[in-house]
């Protein structure tokens, strides 16, 4: 690192942590957002006339505060910031070493409102975990056969008078999934429709009464990594790839 790296690196320090003392809002996730678009952009290195390799783990550090209301925000967050990472390499014409992996610390010696983001490439796998949401809770699908209705008696048990005890079940092969309705009362709607059986897509939805089911697959969340100095083990890690296993 030269002398003006260290000094402009000494000067954005200086200033985040200025305004963040002025502005005690804290950190939103546009912010996070934009420091990940930024640290590709300044790690983009051509390789070739081709390819332009820029990392793909990421770091994200946020104070105790901010991390805190991050937290709250549930795997929304990571869904988000993966997709816009994806996003902007895609817009850029980038191409990542492998999945692409993105980690929120808490970081007790950042004052609220600074984030910093550190990067590196780095090889690795990805697996994928079919989900649905429901009401704005999530439920992983652990099992070849989900049932959702309202008896205490489903896998999913759902408050709504206008289902079946049994009225509905997700298929899921860890590649493909199916709806198919249990002859259930009031019958089953995907995407608006009505259906007996079909196939899922990610980002369906399967209506039973009033409820709204959403079908997704998820990167599946990496293992924790132990704690660095000043950073406490409170990690959530968000990986995904260039494409999931359903198309």
């Amino acid at each position: 690192m030269g002398l003006l790296d260290s000094f402009e690196k000494g000067l954005e320090r200086a200033v985040n942590g200025a305004f963040a003392k002025t502005f005690r809002s804290g950190i939103q996730p546009v912010e996070i957002a934009s420091a990940l678009r930024s640290e590709m952009d300044k790690k983009a290195a051509v390789v070739s006339r081709d390819r332009i390799l820029v990392p793909n783990s990421f770091e994200v550090r946020l104070s105790t505060v901010d991390d805190t209301k991050m937290n709250a925000l549930g795997p929304a967050l990571g869904d988000e910031l993966n997709a816009l990472v994806q996003k902007h390499a895609t817009s850029q014409g980038y191409s990542f070493a492998g999945p692409v992996s993105i980690s929120v610390l808490r970081d007790e010696t950042l004052s609220t409102g600074t984030l910093r983001v550190d990067s590196r490439s780095a090889e690795g796998q990805v697996s994928w975990q079919a989900v649905v949401d429901i009401g704005g809770t999530r439920h992983p699908l652990t099992s070849a056969r989900t049932v959702i209705g309202r008896g205490s008696d489903a896998d999913i048990t759902i408050a709504d008078t206008g289902t079946s005890r049994r009225h509905v079940e997700i298929l899921w092969d860890g590649e493909r999934a199916m709806v198919r309705d249990l002859q259930s009362t009031n019958g089953t709607k995907l995407n608006g429709n009505p259906v007996k059986e079909a196939r899922l897509t990610p980002e369906s939805t399967v209506t039973i009464g009033r409820t709204n089911i959403v079908f997704r697959v998820v990167p599946q969340t990496v293992a924790r990594r132990p704690p660095a100095d000043g950073v406490s083990d409170a990690t959530r890690a968000f990986t995904t790839g260039d494409g999931g296993p359903l198309t």
